[in-house]
C-alpha cells in the first residue's frame, strides 16, 4: 500500500473489512441534509476499537465526534472540487487497480497452489539441466522433444558433465548446473518437473516459454528455515574520524571472550541503534530476505544456541552475531499470505486467471463463437509476419464477437487486439490458424477479466466498501495537505509567531561533552580513572592496559544527552573524573569535559516539532469553521440505539 494512503487511514482510523451491522436504511445524522448510515458507524467504530489507544476515543459520543469530523471533511473537498482533478483521478484509479487484484482469482485454485508451494518450501533441490531453446510460439516441436530424448539417454549412460562439456554452445542449447534452489526460483514448468523428479533421475523432456528442457536431480536437502540472532554492529560510517571498525569490533570480540554479556555490551556499543536497546536482537530472517548475503550466510552457519560468530565485514560495517533461535519452515498460517502474493507474481497465476475465467464465463452467460475464428485467419496476410498487416476496410466491424454481461465484444475490437499483436509474431512462421486460435484465448480472457474488474465495486459489497474509503482517504490527504499541512509550512510568519508564544515547550535536554571508559573488572576500571585523573589520554591509557589477547577497557567518546543509554540514569553532573558506576553488566567511568545546560531550542533548531504543532493548531480552527459551515442534526434516538448495541457487544 502506498505512504500516502496508510499515513492517511491510520491518522483516522478507518477500517477496511465488511459490515458489523446489516445493511440498512435508518439514519445516524446528517450533513446538510446528506445522510450517513448507522451501520457505516458501527462497521468504522468496531473495526478499530483495538487501534484506538486513546481510551477516551473508545467512548462512543467521543468517537462520533471524530466521525462527524470526518465527515464534514470529506464535505469541504467536495465543495472544493478536489474530487475533479486530474492528479485525483489518476491516483484514485492506480488504488482501485491495486486493491482489486486481492479480488481477481478463484479461491480453490489459489488454495491448491498456496499448499503446493508450501510443501515445496519445506526443501531446496540441488539440480542440472539441459535446455534446447525454441520459440514458445513454436507448435512443430517433435524434432526437439526427440533431441532431448536422445540427451537424456546419454545422460544416464555418460554423465551429466561429458555431455554439458560436448552439447553446450551457450546459444541454442544450455547445459548448466543451477545449484540449490527450492518454489518460486525457478519458471513454475521447470519447478514441477524439478521437484516431482527423484534424487540421483534425470526427467522426461518438458516445455518452457524458454524450450525444451530435461532436469537431472543431484539433491533434495530441508529448506535452512528462519534463524533469530542478536548483533553488534560498528558501523563503517563512524563520526569519530579517529575510530577504526575492525579495530572496535575486535576490541568488543575480546570484550566477549573475556565472559563480558553479549547483551550489554550491544547496548553500550552498538551502532546499530534500532536494535543496540533491546541487546542487538534482530526480528527473525529467512534464506533470501536480508540484503546483506554475508551476514544471512554466518547467521546460518551458526547450530547451537548462544554460540558466537567472529567478527565478519558488510557492506553496512563490522558485526559480531549470536545465535538465539533457529528453527525449520514457519508454520502455514504465518506465511501464507506472503506466498499467495509470490503466486500472483508468478507464471502460476496464468492458472488461477484460467480458472476464474472459466468460472465468470458461466455467470455471465458468455458463448464462444468458433466461426469467427475461420473469418479472422482468412483476412490474415503474410504482411503480418513483417508488422505491416492492416485491417481490412471491408471488415463487419460492429458484428458481435461475443458478449460479456452488458459488454457487447465486436469483430472490429478483436481485429485492433490481432493488429496490436503483430509484433510477437514478427519474422515468424507460425500458422494463422495457431495465431488465431492462441489471441482469441487470450483476448477472451483479458476481456472477461477487464469487465469483472470494473465491476467489482458493484457485484461485491465488500469491495465496493473498502473503495469507498480508499476514495475518501485521498480526498482527505489533499484537503489537509492543502488547508493544513502545506498552510503551516509556509507561513513563516505564523510559525514565528507561534513559536514565541510557546517558547517554553522546545527545549534541549542537558548534555555533556565526555568520555566514557567501560571495562569488565572493577580493579580494571580503578586503574583507569586513576590514570584519568593523572591527566593521561584514553589513547595513552588504552595502549598500556589493553593487549593482545586481552581488552581491558573500552573507550566512548562525543557530545551525549544524559539520557543516553551509554549513560548511568543516576550520572552526577560535575565537570572532571566521575566516581566508578555499575551498570549494562560493566563498571564505567565518565570524564566530563563540559557540561552544556538544559536551554531553550532556538526557532530553527525547534522548526520540525513547532511545525507539527501549528499544524495542530490550524486543523483545531478550521473544524471549529466547517462545523459553522455545515449542519449537522444528530438523530438521538438512533444513537441511543447504537450506544445500546455496543454496550451489549462489550459485555
Amino acid at each position: 500500500m502506498n505512504l500516502k494512503f496508510s499515513s492517511i487511514i491510520l491518522m483516522l482510523f478507518i477500517a477496511t473489512s465488511g459490515l458489523s451491522q446489516k445493511k440498512g436504511k435508518d439514519i445516524l445524522f446528517t450533513v446538510d441534509s446528506e445522510p450517513v448510515k448507522t451501520s457505516e458507524f458501527i462497521r468504522v467504530y468496531n473495526k478499530n476499537l483495538d487501534l484506538v489507544k486513546d481510551e477516551s476515543q473508545k467512548d462512543v459520543d467521543a468517537y462520533l465526534k471524530l466521525f462527524i469530523n470526518y465527515q464534514l471533511k470529506i464535505k469541504e473537498a467536495k465543495r472544493l472540487g478536489l474530487d475533479t482533478i486530474p492528479t485525483y483521478k489518476r491516483e484514485f484509479e492506480g488504488y482501485k487497480k491495486q486493491l482489486s487484484k486481492n479480488y481477481m482469482s478463484d479461491s480453490n485454485v489459489t488454495e491448491s497452489l498456496i499448499n503446493e508451494a508450501y510443501e515445496r518450501m519445506a526443501y531446496d533441490i540441488k539440480a542440472s539441466h539441459i535446455l534446447v531453446r525454441l520459440d514458445e510460439n513454436e507448435k512443430d516441436t517433435l524434432q526437439v522433444y526427440n533431441q532431448l530424448v536422445d540427451l537424456r539417454k546419454r545422460v544416464l549412460k555418460e554423465g551429466f558433465d561429458k555431455v554439458k562439456n560436448e552439447v553446450h554452445n551457450g546459444n541454442t542449447i544450455f547445459a548448466e548446473e543451477l545449484g540449490y534452489f527450492s518454489a518460486f526460483k525457478m519458471v513454475y514448468e521447470f519447478e514441477n518437473a524439478a521437484y516431482k523428479t527423484k534424487v540421483g533421475d534425470i526427467s522426461m523432456p518438458f516445455r518452457t516459454r524458454f524450450g525444451y528442457h530435461v532436469v537431472l536431480v543431484q539433491d533434495k536437502r530441508p529448506t535452512l528455515g528462519e534463524v533469530t540472532v542478536a548483533h553488534i554492529m560498528v558501523s563503517n560510517n563512524q563520526k569519530d574520524s579517529l575510530t577504526n571498525p575492525e579495530v572496535r569490533i575486535n576490541e568488543i570480540y575480546k570484550k566477549i571472550n573475556q565472559g563480558e554479556n553479549f547483551e550489554s555490551l550491544a547496548k553500550q556499543f552498538s551502532d546499530d541503534k534500532s536494535s543496540s536497546d533491546k541487546g542487538g536482537l534482530l526480528s527473525p530472517f529467512t534464506g533470501g530476505q536480508l540484503s546483506s548475503q554475508e551476514f544471512e550466510e554466518m547467521a546460518f552457519s551458526l547450530n547451537e544456541k548462544g554460540q558466537i560468530s567472529k567478527p565478519f565485514k558488510t557492506d553496512f560495517g563490522w558485526h559480531i552475531v549470536k545465535l538465539i533461535n533457529k528453527e525449520g519452515l514457519q508454520p502455514l498460517e504465518k506465511v501464507k499470505g506472503e506466498i499467495e502474493n509470490k503466486i500472483k507474481r508468478d507464471t502460476r497465476s496464468s492458472l488461477i486467471n484460467t480458472a476464474l475465467t472459466n468460472k465468470l464465463k458461466k455467470q455471465y452467460n458468455v458463448v464462444d463463437n468458433p466461426k469467427a475464428l475461420a473469418y479472422f485467419e482468412s483476412i490474415l496476410t503474410s504482411d503480418f509476419y513483417n508488422r505491416a498487416w492492416t485491417i481490412p476496410t471491408n471488415i463487419d466491424a460492429n458484428r458481435e464477437l461475443f458478449k460479456v454481461g452488458t459488454k457487447v465484444v465486436t469483430y472490429n475490437d478483436f481485429a485492433n487486439h490481432l493488429l496490436g499483436s503483430q509484433k510477437v509474431y514478427f519474422e515468424k512462421s507460425i500458422p494463422f490458424s495457431a495465431i488465431v486460435e492462441k489471441e482469441y484465448n487470450a483476448f477472451q480472457e483479458s476481456t472477461i477479466l477487464k469487465y469483472h474488474e470494473d465491476n467489482l465495486e458493484f457485484e461485491n459489497e465488500d469491495f465496493g466498501l473498502i473503495l469507498k474509503e480508499y476514495r475518501d482517504g485521498l480526498l482527505l490527504f489533499d484537503l489537509m495537505e492543502k488547508e493544513v499541512w502545506n498552510a503551516a509550512s509556509t507561513d513563516t510568519l505564523g510559525l514565528k509567531s507561534y513559536y514565541d508564544k510557546h517558547a517554553s515547550n522546545y527545549v534541549w535536554n542537558t548534555r555533556i561533552d565526555a568520555i566514557v571508559a567501560s571495562s569488565a573488572k572493577k580493579e580494571d576500571m580503578l586503574k583507569v580513572k586513576n590514570m584519568l585523573e593523572s591527566g593521561q589520554s584514553s589513547d595513552d591509557i588504552s595502549t598500556a592496559l589493553n593487549t593482545e589477547s586481552e581488552q581491558k577497557v573500552i573507550f566512548t567518546k562525543g557530545t551525549m544527552e544524559v539520557t543516553n543509554q551509554s549513560l548511568p540514569s543516576d550520572l552526577e553532573l560535575k565537570e572532571g573524573v566521575s566516581k566508578i558506576y555499575n551498570y549494562n553488566d560493566a563498571f564505567h567511568v565518565i570524564l566530563i569535559d563540559k557540561i552544556v545546560p538544559a536551554t531553550n531550542k532556538t526557532f530553527e533548531e525547534a522548526r520540525g516539532k513547532v511545525v507539527s504543532d501549528y499544524q495542530s493548531f490550524i486543523e483545531e480552527n478550521w473544524i471549529k469553521g466547517l462545523n459553522e459551515r455545515y449542519k449537522v442534526e444528530i438523530n438521538d434516538a438512533e444513537l441511543s440505539k447504537v450506544k445500546s448495541q455496543i454496550k451489549t457487544n462489550k459485555n
